[in-house]
């Protein structure tokens, strides 16, 4: 590159040669300045990115319920996998990738891991990287490795496990590619309608001194970071906050982000139509949506509409190719700013965003508060969520209340995060840890964690979502004939059941080897550090006091070092890099609520994280490595797959992919709030996942046969819904319901429905088709 004509002053002339010299050293500094700001201004490469991980929307059983009567059968609104990469310009690097899954899962991990590592070297491994699950509980299954998480959904699912795993990968390429320089800010704010506490009966188990520190039995408390590109401004945040993403019930069967999901796909497009670099921006409580500022209203009156829109009918299937699938609306528009949001989990254990409390479905009185009971039968007690009836309503309002507040911290984030960027991680065998624990005169003695089991309650469920039979929470003796099943299956040894105790041990899944491991015993944690933010990486749904005493715990040995003051932020997050259930207090355990029945590792399953995090807090600040001889398996090759794959797809004789089945009415007008729907003759979506398309689109017309697209099935307004007439039909239907936002501008549309259908031999063919328009006014 040539150097600029003016930094090569003569010295000549009437001015001195000093005063040249100094005018030419003057000019040059100024041109580096303006040339490469950041290099004197920001101490971290930011970079953000994002993918779709919305799996198969049909056949396949739903994570987080264990119910096998949830399958996906539609899409609410598409998953994601949310990046950030933070590097010190010439040092160390971390990646945090939040994902709109239920959990992190340890072979998903593994192969990030590998695919990262053909990719870049040793740049990003287990130590830098971590990978967070949100805990909705909509979301396709299948795609973890021990048994007892894929029971349900009949043994491993190939597409949900490789859709997760690209989606992953992808967004952590476009992170890395997006580096650049910038700066980072953290703030916190309390946010208290957003989680209840479902377990109280066992939070009141904890010692009244600890409980009397806290205000509230759930931690109410939003802490959320704001990514600045120092030339092209804010570009994205990530916040932790607990509570539960059981918005959706188990009755609900379309792949859903819940209320987590929500919050981010609200700020996200508020953020496309509201933040500019360096300018504050204003949030209305109006659900945020980019069409309206995109097309105007149309000149017509609303008769020329009607008219217009008749003059437009349902135009059949056709075959397309496959590069004909529409991108969804916000990945088609090129070369703007993409900003990512990410709304992540934290100690969110008992915590319930039911916040409304438990009733009797029969009698609509309180449940039992010891139980969760009504007349002694859990299966009739159910959380209400602050939209009840409504669950979407609740997933909706749960969700806007998470993004309001992050809304606010964001535009008020002034405290800039400064410091190194730094990580720990180990593996360790939960199954056999030895733990110093203080005894009640003051002492010490070394107890023992157990290999893995699950208690009677576990079988209870949740007051999110009850379980069946006559399991109920808060059983620590077990029921004679569940114990006769559980022995033929296999009976707990002595040291196992006194290991446990006092949970009635109703699964010993740690120790289930056939066909191959029911439940983790090697697991990870990890601690990053970026400046005065220190992230706590734990693989398990620690509850309220769980986690405060965690944090704690390493708040401590980090302020007591000389490389952090007071001004020190701590957070937990949950379901991260593999996934181990619960992990409540010794108090709370004692109380064999669902929580600690899931309490994997017996009652001193809390005290084991919290020295081992200590230990691992302490390496970090001495600048001492945390070695380890210990590695997860890797159970790929051994996975059972029984899910049954699509055969074949059929239409009616006479009937082509894509040809409406129900149509809009004719000559019709709909306003805005009301709900507009048609229904196409469709195939599988397991043929095809359309991975960054859409099934369903609302197109509205623009001048004349200019059909733009407005809204897709990643919308919250838009639900594409999946059926078939029969269980095992080759026939099948989708369902566009539009419910029509109050912004959406005034004019013509129509839906349009893509799908692939599978011949019994042949390869997949891709078919679209529409609906007659209709007129909004």
């Amino acid at each position: 590159m040539e150097t600029p004509s003016f930094s090569r002053c003569q010295l000549h002339g009437s001015a001195s040669p000093m005063i040249s010299w100094r005018l030419c050293l003057f000019l040059l500094l100024v041109l580096q300045s303006f040339c490469s700001p950041a290099l004197s201004s920001s101490p971290y490469l930011v970079g953000m990115g994002s993918y779709d991980i919305t799996g198969p929307a049909a056949d396949v059983n739903m994570m987080g319920y264990a119910s096998s009567d949830q399958i996906a059968a539609g899409i609410h609104f598409r998953l994601k996998a949310r990046a950030f990469i933070i590097a010190e310009p010439d040092g160390k690097r971390v990646v945090f990738v939040n994902l709109d899954a239920c959990m992190a899962s340890q072979l998903v991990t593994i192969k990030v891991l590998e695919r990262l590592k053909a990719r870049y070297g040793d740049l990003y491994n287990e130590n830098n990287v971590a990978i967070s699950g949100i805990h909705t509980h909509a979301g396709p299954g299948g795609y973890l490795q021990y048994v007892v998480y894929i029971v349900t959904s009949l043994g491993f699912v190939r597409q949900s496990f490789d859709v997760i795993v690209d989606g992953i990968e992808q967004s952590i390429v476009e992170a890395h590619n997006n580096l650049r320089p910038g700066k980072i800010y953290v703030n916190k704010g309390d946010l208290l309608d957003a989680g209840a506490n479902r377990s109280p009966s066992a939070y009141l188990n904890n010692p009244a001194e600890e409980r009397s520190k806290y205000q509230y039995n759930v931690d109410k408390e939003m802490t959320l970071i704001k990514f600045v590109d120092d030339e092209l401004g804010p570009i994205g945040s990530f916040n932790w906050f607990a509570t539960h993403g059981t918005s959706m019930s188990r009755t609900n069967s379309l792949i859903s982000g819940d209320n987590k999901g929500a919050a981010a796909r609200f700020m996200e497009d508020w953020a496309e139509k509201n933040v500019n670099p360096n300018q504050a921006a204003h949030v209305s409580s109006e659900n945020p949506r980019r069409v309206s500022a995109l097309i105007s209203e149309p000149n017509e009156t609303s008769d020329d509409l009607i008219r217009l829109a008749s003059s437009y009918k349902a135009s059949g299937g056709r075959e397309i190719p496959s590069s004909s699938i529409t991108r969804r609306v916000r990945s088609a528009q090129e070369n703007k700013l993409k900003f990512v949001s990410a709304f992540c989990q934290s100690n969110c254990g008992d915590v319930s965003p039911n916040v409304l409390g438990a009733f009797c479905i029969d009698t609509g009185l309180p449940c039992d508060f010891n139980h969760s009971t009504c007349n002694g039968k859990n299966e009739l007690c159910y959380g209400r969520g602050p939209g009840y009836p409504d669950e979407f309503e609740s997933t909706r309002i749960i969700g806007n209340r998470q993004f309001l507040k992050a809304v606010d911290l964001f535009n008020s984030a002034s405290e800039e995060i400064q410091g190194k960027v730094d990580y720990r991680h180990t593996y360790l065998d939960f199954s056999q840890l030895k733990v110093d624990v203080p005894t009640s005169t003051g002492g010490q003695q070394v107890v023992q964690t157990c290999p893995a089991a699950m208690g009677f309650a576990f079988a209870a469920g949740t007051t999110d979502g009850p379980g069946a039979f006559d399991f109920k929470q808060g059983d620590n003796k077990g029921n004679p004939f569940w114990k006769l099943v559980r022995n033929v299956i296999r009976a707990p040894g002595p040291e196992q059941v006194k290991c446990q105790a006092p949970k009635p041990i109703l699964l010993d899944t740690g120790e289930m080897k056939v066909p191959y491991d029911w439940a983790p015993a090697i697991l990870p944690i990890q601690i990053i550090r970026i400046g005065q933010l220190v992230i706590l990486c734990v693989p398990g749904e620690f509850t309220t006091m769980a986690g405060r005493r965690l944090r704690d715990a390493v708040k401590n040995v980090l302020t007591d070092s000389d490389q952090f003051d007071n001004n020190i932020h701590v957070v937990l997050a949950g379901l991260t890099n593999t996934y181990s259930q619960y992990i409540t207090t010794f108090e709370e355990y004692q109380m064999q609520r669902y929580e600690g029945a899931s309490t994997l590792y017996g009652p001193h399953t809390l005290s084991a994280y919290i020295q081992e995090f200590q230990r691992l807090a302490t390496a970090m600040v001495s600048n001492k490595d945390a070695p380890t001889n210990l590695q997860p398996p890797d159970l790929l090759n051994r996975q059972i797959e029984l899910l049954p794959g699509v055969i074949a797809d059929q239409a009616p004789p006479g009937v082509t992919f894509g040809d409406v089945s129900s149509d809009v009415p004719a000559n019709s007008t709909f306003r805005k709030g009301s709900i507009v729907n048609a229904t196409f003759y469709s195939a599988c979506p397991r043929n095809d996942l359309l991975t960054d398309g859409t099934f369903a689109l609302v197109e509205k017309l623009d001048g004349t046969d200019n059909w733009v697209p407005a809204y897709d099935d990643d919308d919250w307004s838009l639900r594409f819904i999946w059926s078939r007439p029969a269980k095992l039909s080759p026939r099948s239907f989708a369902t566009l319901e539009w419910t029509i936002p109050q912004d959406a501008p005034s004019g013509v549309y129509r839906l349009r429905h893509f799908g692939a259908s599978k011949p019994l031999i042949g390869s997949i063919k891709y078919f679209t088709g529409t609906s007659s328009a209709f007129a909004v006014r």
